[in-house]
């Protein structure tokens, strides 16, 4: 076996399942409040061809995730209203965000297709610990998302667990009417999260382009991890530590085609590329069947609008 290679799939797996979890993780804020966004394509889209075009332009880096990230959240917003405020249907109102963001960034960057980026993410080498064998390169050797990303996991374990606000949310997912007696401002608690989720996608996005991808295509930047990030809230229980590890174990399925075949194992590469979609399949069983969303853990108020006058 060539651990070499085995050691270096699983350092940049690690980098592959940043824009997975961090995409997941905005979609289980949103979700835990009740509002199921189907739309992360398209945020993310939208969030990777801002940042493309700032970091072209500006040659920064910071400037480029920062401002991909709030395009991301502005398209969250889009989504918001309409769940939120017109009460519309929420699977039908994430859809036609990714066919919107599809669009969208299609046009706007039309004029870059194909351009390459000088700028990227470098990796902080934490001196002798970056040479500790297999958990060197994967944990000691990254660029500073990684960390935050890992950060931002246990972050949001404690908000959820550990805080006022992020019981809030959880009353509010799981039965807003008992929420709003207690004096939770319902509205404004979903309004937060659908924003901070799409905040999270932008982001999601903005390092997709900043980091993996060496030029613009549209079709090669999210490569359907939005719909990868949807599945694996399910998977995750909706628990933001499970989300990291699966996030990262999508990764390993992303970067390990090519150990593979240097270790003699015929898996095309088609079959890896297929799993967004096979799980895609799944997500929509799950998310049809109430019983079985009852045992795996979801909100009981998932997708369901919510309506003062009919508590």
């Amino acid at each position: 076996m060539n651990e070499s290679a085995l050691v270096l799939t699983l350092a940049a797996s690690m980098v592959a399942a940043v824009p997975i979890a961090l995409a997941a993780l905005g979609e289980l804020l949103a979700e835990r409040a009740g509002v199921l966004n189907l739309g992360v394509e398209g945020m993310m889209l939208i969030g990777a061809v801002t940042a493309f075009q700032i970091g072209d332009s500006t040659g920064s880096l910071w400037l480029a995730l920062g401002i991909g990230s709030l395009a991301g959240a502005l398209f969250a917003s889009i989504h918001a209203f309409l769940s939120v405020t017109l009460r519309a249907n929420q699977i039908v109102s994430g859809l036609a965000l990714v066919i919107f963001g599809t669009g969208l960034s299609t046009f706007i960057g039309k004029s870059i297709e194909g351009k390459p980026l000088d700028t990227d993410f470098t990796s902080t080498r934490w001196g002798v610990l970056a040479d500790i064998p297999v958990l060197g390169p994967m944990f000691f050797d990254q660029d500073p998302m990684v960390y935050a990303t890992i950060l931002l996991a246990i972050a949001l374990t404690f908000y959820l667990e550990r805080t006022r606000a992020g019981l809030a949310l959880r009353a509010v997912g799981e039965s807003p009417a008992t929420a709003d007696s207690m004096g939770v401002a319902v509205g404004m608690v979903r309004y937060v999260h659908v924003i901070a989720g799409g905040l999270l996608a932008g982001t999601a996005g903005s390092y997709l382009v900043l980091r993996q991808v060496p030029s613009w295509s549209q079709d090669a930047t999210t490569a359907g991890i939005g719909w990868i990030a949807l599945a694996l809230v399910v998977f995750a229980s909706w628990k933001p530590l499970r989300v990291l590890l699966g996030a990262f174990l999508f990764g390993f399925a992303r970067r390990a085609n090519f150990w593979l075949q240097g270790e003699g194992v015929d898996i095309p590469a088609e079959f890896l590329s297929m799993l967004p979609y096979l799980l895609t399949i799944i997500v929509l069983v799950v998310w049809g069947s109430r019983d079985l969303r009852r045992k795996v853990g979801a909100p009981a108020s998932l997708g369901v609008p919510y309506v003062r006058d009919e508590r």
